[in-house]
């Protein structure tokens, strides 16, 4: 059985790019950390490390025992947390985690949904950016994610629970803002904000393929406004952003939500770590899908 406390030697010595600084973060000596990983190469039967020419180098083996011991670690968290709350006869809080994409009112109204058919469930919201919340998820310090959008990363499985339907958040005076609604063909001309990185947010991808489907290129460019409410990016701009509110004014009176006609909706994901028991999140995912 591998040792996790050499698993955490390894993952130190990857990510320090050596053994000085990450004997210096373990508080160990350099000879101790070596001996350790070492045995660890030992203990798996193949080389884990290069270590020629004076540099630390992160062999493919290495690698795969790295990308898996992030997730024996998160596991093993996650039925320490349990099994002391079970001792305690403690009841169990729902740690869920979601990215700036679904709104905390979103996330209220799903949890109002899952207390209402558990009346003795208790959650607690945070929100990350989608690579903190996957770290978040595969480390065990979050139960369950929503997002839109996210592939599932390794350790993590995913599931649809909803598809809400997109609509158009534009400041008041703007243009548009007159309207009951805009067709997608309405924003060729509009700056349209995103809050990822084209190729490496599927959520960002999913949209502006919407506007490809429509016919044209969007001109977008990626909010300064990185977590805040997507709706609230577009006051005091002549932009245009694609929000999940109900429509009609928002932020005050300084936001309108269009309709998008016709209609286009975006899927509600929820993203948890594999192998992990839950009753919190089993009930919650439950009345979700209900």
């Amino acid at each position: 059985m591998l040792d996790l406390r050499k698993l955490d030697h390894l993952i130190a010595v990857a990510e320090e790019g050596g053994f000085t600084r990450a004997a210096e973060r373990l508080h160990l000596t350099q000879q101790a950390l070596s001996t350790s990983v070492r045995a660890l190469e030992r203990e798996v039967g193949v080389p884990l490390l290069d270590r020629q020419g004076g540099r630390v180098t992160v062999l493919p083996a290495g690698a795969a025992l790295i990308e898996d011991a992030r997730v024996l670690h998160g596991l093993a968290r996650s039925a320490v947390r349990r099994a002391r709350a079970v001792g305690r006869d403690e009841p169990e809080t729902l740690r869920v985690g979601h990215t700036p994409a679904v709104t905390g009112e979103e996330v209220s109204v799903l949890v109002a949904a899952a207390r209402a058919a558990h009346p003795g469930l208790r959650a607690e919201s945070h929100q990350r950016y989608p690579d903190d919340l996957a770290d978040d998820l595969t480390a065990g310090r979050l139960d369950l994610g929503l997002c839109r959008g996210m592939r599932a990363p390794h350790g993590l499985v995913r599931a649809t629970l909803a598809r809400h339907r997109l609509r158009v958040a534009v400041a008041a005076d703007h243009p548009l803002a007159g309207r009951p609604a805009v067709a997608l063909a309405d924003l060729r001309d509009q700056r349209i904000l995103v809050w990822g990185t084209p190729g490496r947010s599927s959520y960002t991808d999913f949209l502006l393929d919407q506007c490809r489907r429509a016919g044209f290129e969007p001109r977008h460019e990626r909010s300064e406004l990185q977590g805040t409410p997507p709706a609230t990016a577009v006051i005091g701009t002549d932009a245009v952003a694609f929000v999940t509110l109900a429509p009609g004014p928002a932020a005050d009176g300084r936001v309108r939500v269009l309709d998008l006609e016709p209609a286009v909706h975006a899927p509600l994901h929820a993203l948890w770590p594999q192998h992990t028991t839950s009753p919190a999140r089993t009930a919650f995912l439950d009345a979700a899908a209900g």
